[in-house]
């Protein structure tokens, strides 16, 4: 079974603080590593956890407040002195490109491996990035400046042959790709055999959402409606609910509710403020509204299983 499953290198909100870091994630989708958000210490995190950070192909910046990209610049240069080889793209909204370029131009130096620089349209839920596993797309969130939140979609596996029925049918080999598809069966002498009796459903898609620095909108649900997992900043608990209306964050309350009208399976809040020497408060308060939430952790990491199949 392919892995899809989150792992938080920081989970804290402007300055690293009590022991925690600044926001970064990997979110690993087979052997496939995705990138997303950079902030400061990222790298010597991904050191720390034993991520094996040749195979991040993908970076994703939500936006381009400081604590969301300052530890990019560390981690594209250490790929230069290790020489890497392989592709890299990374998307950020406007104005992420000449950040790091103006960096390696007085560093003196530029990629030695390819790099692709993708500008974000923060405004709209559309796809970044597909595969036949996988697929990225965008949400807008609302933020003082241009941000966006990401969709990672597993993409829906074929239908699963029963053994028994391509004996009983005698079914050819060449005709089962299209009965996985979907497609009836027709025997020789005319008859239709309905694909359910043949097949059954392959286990639901998996999906992840990632709410970074937003204030509290339901524009997003119909996006991350269903989710298997959604991260959602949290930056203030109810103490601070008016700063978090000035600051344009959302408080833990607000994510869950957000994951409750979302009706997503599990809801991880981070993104807290350095006021918060410990973060059982936001779990609480979040459990008191949607119960499946959980306080997010550095090192943690939260796989989303096969469980539920399709009709």
């Amino acid at each position: 079974m392919a892995v899809f499953q989150l792992t938080i290198l920081g989970i804290n909100s402007a300055v690293p603080a009590h022991g925690r870091h600044p926001t970064a994630q990997i979110f690993q989708v087979g052997e496939q590593l995705i990138m997303i958000d950079c902030g400061e210490g990222a790298q010597a995190q991904i050191q720390k956890y034993h991520i094996r950070k040749s195979k991040i192909s993908h970076i994703l910046i939500s936006h381009l407040h400081g604590d969301h990209i300052f530890g990019l610049i560390g981690l594209l240069s250490s790929y230069n002195l290790e020489g890497r080889k392989q592709d890299l793209d990374i998307y950020g909204p406007e104005g992420l490109e000449e950040i790091i370029r103006i960096q390696l131009q007085y560093n003196g130096g530029d990629f030695c491996y390819p790099v692709r620089f993708h500008i974000l349209d923060t405004g709209r839920n559309y796809t970044l990035f597909e595969n036949k596993k996988f697929s990225i797309q965008t949400i807008p969130l609302d933020h003082r400046i241009p941000t966006a939140g990401f969709l990672i979609k597993e993409k829906r596996l074929p239908r699963n042959m029963i053994k028994e029925k391509l004996v009983e049918f005698d079914i050819p080999y060449q005709i089962i790709p299209s009965i996985k598809a979907g497609e009836d069966y027709k025997t020789p002498n005319g008859k239709i055999i309905a694909n359910d009796k043949l097949t059954i459903a392959p286990p639901k898609p998996r999906v992840y959402a990632y709410c970074s620095d937003t204030r509290y909108t339901e524009r997003i649900i119909p996006i991350i409606k269903g989710a298997d997992l959604l991260y959602h900043e949290s930056t203030y608990c109810e103490d601070y609910k008016e700063q978090a209306v000035i600051s344009m964050h959302s408080t833990a309350i607000e994510a869950a509710k957000m994951a409750k009208k979302a009706q997503v399976g599990q809801l991880i809040l981070g993104h807290y403020s350095s006021r918060y020497k410990t973060t059982e408060q936001f779990e609480i308060e979040a459990q008191s509204v949607f119960p499946n939430s959980i306080a997010g952790m550095e090192g943690g990491t939260y796989e989303v299983p096969r469980l539920r199949s399709e009709n």
